[in-house]
């Protein structure tokens, strides 16, 4: 059995350009819409999760300055990009430490950039938030996740859970 012990270092590329400068990732939550359900039969209201549709999901990102990857990623276009993470685990059935590869690959757009705060012996507290058009998560090479509303996709370890819906709609 493998036990997480900590992220030891990760890098962010966008189109295969490592982006220097960039001090800790704040990855997407993954909110699902609900629904209401109410009325004869129920007893009171019950909140339901909407098969695979999800709200906004959002990529927060601080920098260690206002660094040429800050100012890359507040170009207002999309952009493309990938987190590749080393993650230690301790294996106990082996007794030994091992190291996994974990990927994040994101289409993002900006829609805040916070330039931070200029003060005496202290680290700029830069920041940007962008908005997520696909999240795919990865770990060894096995997909774990992806999202993509545009394209009515949401797999979650290898199950398609828009294919019925698709097949209803015809498609």
């Amino acid at each position: 059995m493998r036990r997480p012990e900590a992220y030891i270092d990760f890098e962010v590329y966008e189109d295969s350009a490592n982006l220097i400068g960039i001090a800790n990732v704040t990855l997407p939550e993954i909110n699902f819409l609900t629904a209401s359900i109410t009325g004869a039969g129920v007893g009171g209201t019950v909140e339901t999760p909407l098969a695979g549709m999800i709200d906004a999901m959002t990529l927060k990102i601080s920098f260690l300055s206002v660094t040429d990857a800050a100012v890359t990623l507040a170009s207002p276009k999309k952009h493309q990009l990938e987190l590749r993470v080393a993650e230690q685990y301790w294996n106990t059935t082996t007794v030994d430490k091992e190291i996994s590869a974990d990927k994040y690959v994101l289409t993002v757009v900006p829609k805040k950039v916070a330039p931070g705060t200029i003060a005496p012996a202290s680290a700029s507290d830069a920041s940007g938030e962008y908005s997520v058009y696909y999240y795919a998560a990865y770990k060894d090479g096995d997909i774990l996740w992806e999202i993509d509303p545009f394209n009515q996709i949401f797999n979650v370890n290898g199950v398609d859970y828009w294919a019925d819906i698709r097949k209803a709609l015809g498609k």
